[in-house]
């Protein structure tokens, strides 16, 4: 009778083993080489053969994480929001880079989400030619 009690707890112990070793990734410095507006076109209907369309902003930022340089796209929730007020070139930030995500540091508790869409050697990034809107 003492035996499946034993069995129950060692199962149990197995089975929540991997959750103990698994580490949270911690935020690492970043700095902000380049933020520039942009805006997608979105067909909302179509009248008469002609489309209804609204341009939807978004902010292409390219952050440099140790040797890697990362170019990610935020979108704001509102069209008429706009970038943090601490979010400019050459602005140091904490951040947790993904695969596919940068989850930079808030103040507060608060992690902003943007979206990785590529990313590269620190050796083969150019610095972003002129005629394009830049944000200082």
């Amino acid at each position: 009778m003492k035996r499946i009690p034993v069995r129950i707890v060692t199962l149990l112990f197995l089975l929540t083993l991997p959750a103990l070793f698994a580490v949270e990734k911690q935020y690492e410095a970043g700095k902000i080489l380049d933020v520039q507006q942009k805006a997608r076109t979105r067909t909302l209907y179509y009248l008469v053969n002609t489309p209804v369309t609204r341009d939807e902003p978004y902010y292409e930022l390219t952050v440099q994480v140790k040797d890697i340089v990362y170019v990610a796209e935020y979108t704001p929730r509102h069209s008429a929001d706009t970038l943090p007020d601490d979010w400019h070139t050459g602005t140091e930030i904490q951040l947790k880079a993904d695969k596919r995500h940068l989850l930079v540091k808030r103040p507060g508790e608060a992690q902003a989400d943007l979206v990785v869409v590529k990313h590269m050697p620190v050796a083969s990034w150019k610095a972003p030619q002129h005629g394009r809107k830049i944000i200082q």
